[in-house]
């Protein structure tokens, strides 16, 4: 089945290009299907780059994702074309009165920030509140997962000694979690973050699980207990190049940054860059929207009746 997109959102025709089945919503009406509802809060700054690489997993799957691209009211995106912005993204108090099977919370480069400095952050907390009742289970990436934990079990952010850069071993903690079926007992992951949060703090909250974790780069997948929230530090989603053309950017602009870990081959960056984490990240985002799927309601509107 295809995710359905906007009518002309740039990244169809990318992922058409790799084969990837996206499909408009007027095709799409056409179709006696309940598709799965899905929003994704895009708070990185380059959204169309971030749009392409969650659409591409989203779209891995047999199931058919009805997608709505959300952005902050209370935030001026400067790096995405306003005219992007008009066409494809809606705010929260546009969808605020509807349910959805599942939302994304992406990461966003304000690490260093306290959470309450984020000039978005009450506008964001009412998005988190809100899908307590209106949205079946959330996935929150990076910051978005730290930003997550911390409005909902009160977990702090720690900044690390340097950047966490690189793609990392990881090992499957819970082998029967439906996240994380079918995963190799190690599989890797890309990291890319000045902060972490701390596995021993997770692990005193009884609501939660680690899923996933590494020796080197900490906790990577970390859920409650009924999946309906979901915290990952890692970019599963990450295109072959996105750590590569990180790093670029920083040596031209005179950063303190040194060449991402497991990433180049022999850790050259002018060698080749050496994928192994695209198979384990597909699984990951397939295995969310099979459950969502599972386990949603047909009727949305018996969400405010489910345990949160």
């Amino acid at each position: 089945m295809p995710i359905l997109v906007p009518k002309g959102l740039p990244a169809s025709k990318i992922l058409k290009s790799e084969n990837v089945f996206v499909m408009d919503k007027e095709r799409a009406e056409k179709q006696d299907i309940r598709p799965i509802r899905l929003a994704i809060v895009n708070l990185m700054p380059m959204k169309e780059v971030t749009e392409t690489q969650l659409i591409r997993m989203l779209a891995n799957t047999p199931l058919q994702v009805d997608l709505h691209l959300l952005t902050m009211d209370s935030h001026e995106s400067k790096h995405t074309d306003a005219r992007h912005m008009e066409l494809f993204y809606e705010t929260y108090d546009e969808i605020k009165n509807q349910r959805f099977d599942g939302m994304i919370i992406t990461g966003a480069p304000v690490e260093f920030l306290p959470f309450e400095e984020v000039d978005y952050w009450e506008e964001l907390t009412e998005i988190m509140g809100y899908t307590r009742r209106n949205v079946f289970s959330s996935m929150h990436i990076c910051w978005g997962a730290q930003a997550g934990l911390y409005y909902h079990y009160g977990i702090e952010k720690h900044v690390l000694p340097e950047k966490l850069f690189g793609v990392f071993k990881h090992g499957v903690k819970k082998k029967k979690n439906q996240l994380t079926r079918g995963f190799d007992e190690e599989f890797f992951a890309p990291h890319s973050r000045h902060t972490q949060v701390m596995a021993e703090d997770v692990r005193r909250v009884e609501d939660l699980e680690v899923l996933a974790e590494s020796a080197e780069a900490g906790l990577h997948i970390v859920a409650s207990k009924n999946l309906r929230r979901v915290f990952v530090q890692g970019h599963s989603e990450y295109e072959w190049d996105t750590l590569k053309l990180e790093y670029e950017r920083d040596v031209r602009n005179g950063l303190p940054i040194k060449p991402p870990c497991n990433y180049f081959i022999d850790d050259d960056p002018k060698k080749k860059v050496l994928v192994k984490w695209s198979g384990h990240g597909n699984l990951l985002f397939a295995n969310w929207l099979n459950f969502v799927y599972q386990g949603t309601p047909y009727d949305l509107s018996k969400l405010d009746k489910m345990k949160v």
